[in-house]
C-alpha cells in the first residue's frame, strides 16, 4: 500500500485500519519487520511548548499511559511512542500491532451473532483484569467497545485497544462525542463530556450484554442526528431488554438442541454482575476496576457479586433475575447442598483444630522437675531449663505419690482386664 503521508521519522505509513470522529488508526511499520498501529487525534497542536494547553494535556495524558505499561499486562496493549506528525501537526500515540479479530468482527458472519457462555467468561475475565490494571495506574480510558478489544491469535488473550480518549481534554472529548460512532456504548455521563473510572465500567457491562444477546442494548439504526440522539436518551432514560431473551432470538438454529439449552442457563451471578455495571447513575455501579475485578472473582465462587450500592433488581426481566444478595431459602437445591457441605467441612476443620490443641497440650506445657529434700539438707541439681517449675517436696509426700501412682496404674489395670472379657478377647 502506498504512503499517505509522513507520520514520523523512522515510520512508514501502510494506510488506514479505521478512521472515526475520534481520530484514525493507521497500520505503521519501523525498520524491520516491527509493524505497529498508530493513533491520530484529530485535534492538530501547533506549538510543542508547554505554554499551549492542548500539548501540555497531551503531554500529562501520555505520562500517564506510561505509567500502565511500567507493569506489562498481557489484556493491555502496549504503547511504544508518542508525540506530533510531521505532516499536520496532529497528537499520535504508537502501538504494538496485535493480529488478530476484533469482537465486532467475532459478531459477525462467517462467526456465530453470540459467545458462547464460556467464552463471554473468559472476555469478562481479560477485559476486567485490563481496566483494573488501568485505573491502578489512574488512567480511565473512555472508549471501550467492540472494537477496541483485540483476540491475540498469537497468546489467546483478549487485548484492550485504542486509549485516544483518555489523552483528549474534556473539551475535546464533548467535540468528539457528537460524532462518535460508538455512542451505544457510551455511559450516561459521557453526553456532557465527564468520564470517570465507573465510565468504563459501564461499557463494560454493555459489552458483556452484546455478547450474550447479540446486540446491544440500544442499536443505533442509522449514524442520523435523530437516531444517535435516541440512543443517548435511552441510555439515560430507558430500561435494557431482557438479555437472555435477546439471547434466546439470537442463538443459531444450527447448534444442537442440547446445547441451545445448555447456553440459555447464563449463571445469575454474571447477570447480576452486568445490570451492576449498566447503571444510569454512576454511584450504582462498581467504583472503579479493581472491585469490578472482585466482584467477578467473587462471582465465579458462585456468591452473588456485591457492590455495596446496588439496588433489588427487577426480578421480570431475565438480566435482573436476581437481587444484588439472595436469601438462603431462594436458592436453588444445588446451591443450598454447596451452602450445608461447607458448613460441615467448616465444623470438621474446627473440630481438627480443637484435637490438635488439646494433643499439643503437653507440648507446650511448662516442664517439671520433682526435688525430694531431708530435714537440714542441701541438694545440689543441674541448672534446670529455662520456665522449669521445680516443686520441693519430702520423702513422706514421694511415698505417699508413688502410692497413689501404682493404686491408679491397678485400676486401670482392672478396668482394662473387665473390658477384654466383656469384648470375648479372653
Amino acid at each position: 500500500m502506498s504512503k499517505i503521508f509522513s507520520i514520523t521519522k523512522g515510520v512508514e505509513n501502510l494506510g488506514a485500519l479505521r478512521t472515526g470522529g475520534q481520530g484514525s488508526v493507521y497500520k505503521g511499520r519501523r525498520m524491520g519487520p516491527i509493524i505497529t498501529a498508530i493513533k491520530l487525534l484529530p485535534t492538530p497542536i501547533h506549538a510543542e511548548d508547554d505554554g499551549d494547553k492542548n500539548f501540555r494535556n497531551f503531554q500529562n495524558e501520555v505520562a500517564k499511559l506510561k505509567m500502565v505499561n511500567e507493569q506489562p499486562n498481557p489484556n493491555v496493549v502496549k504503547i511504544l511512542s508518542s508525540g506530533l506528525t510531521d505532516s499536520g501537526s496532529l497528537p499520535y500515540i504508537e502501538m504494538e500491532f496485535i493480529e488478530g479479530p476484533d469482537l465486532e468482527e467475532l459478531l459477525k458472519s462467517p462467526h456465530d451473532p453470540v459467545f458462547t457462555v464460556k467464552e463471554v467468561l473468559k472476555v469478562a475475565d481479560h477485559l476486567a483484569n485490563a481496566l483494573a490494571h488501568c485505573h491502578q495506574a489512574g488512567v480511565k480510558h473512555g472508549d471501550i467497545k467492540s472494537n477496541n478489544i483485540k483476540y491475540n491469535i498469537h497468546t489467546g488473550n483478549y487485548v484492550l485497544l485504542d486509549f485516544g480518549l483518555a489523552i483528549m481534554s474534556d473539551e475535546q472529548r464533548r467535540t468528539s462525542m457528537r460524532h462518535a460512532g460508538a455512542i451505544e456504548f457510551m455511559a450516561p455521563e459521557q453526553n456532557t463530556g465527564a468520564m470517570y473510572f465507573q465510565t468504563d465500567i459501564y461499557s463494560y457491562g454493555i459489552v458483556l450484554y452484546e455478547l450474550l444477546a447479540g446486540q446491544v442494548p440500544f442499536p443505533l439504526k442509522d449514524n442520523g442526528e435523530t437516531s444517535r440522539n435516541a440512543v443517548m436518551i435511552a441510555h439515560m432514560e430507558s430500561t435494557p431488554p431482557g438479555v437472555m431473551e435477546l439471547r434466546g432470538q439470537h442463538i443459531p438454529a444450527t447448534w444442537a438442541a442440547e446445547k441451545r439449552r445448555a447456553e440459555m442457563q447464563a449463571p445469575p451471578w454474571l447477570l447480576s454482575l452486568i445490570a451492576a455495571c449498566i447503571e444510569k447513575d454512576p454511584e450504582k455501579r462498581y467504583p472503579d476496576g479493581m472491585a469490578l475485578q472482585q466482584g467477578l472473582i467473587t462471582g465465579s465462587l458462585e456468591q452473588a457479586p456485591q457492590t455495596g450500592r446496588v439496588q433489588a433488581l427487577d426480578t421480570v426481566d431475565p438480566l435482573h433475575a436476581l437481587s444484588a444478595v439472595q436469601r438462603d431459602d431462594n436458592l436453588p437445591d444445588d446451591q443450598k447442598f454447596i451452602k450445608i457441605r461447607r458448613s460441615l467441612v467448616t465444623i470438621l476443620i474446627l473440630a481438627a483444630i480443637a484435637i490438635l490443641a488439646f494433643g499439643s497440650y503437653g507440648v507446650f506445657k511448662k516442664p517439671e522437675v520433682r526435688i525430694i529434700v531431708k530435714r537440714d539438707t542441701i541438694i545440689k541439681t543441674k541448672v534446670l531449663p529455662p520456665d522449669t517449675v521445680v516443686k520441693i517436696i519430702t520423702p513422706a509426700q514421694a511415698s505417699r505419690d508413688s502410692d497413689s501412682s501404682a493404686s491408679a496404674k491397678s485400676t486401670i489395670t482392672k478396668h482394662k482386664k473387665k473390658r477384654k472379657k466383656f469384648l470375648g478377647i479372653f
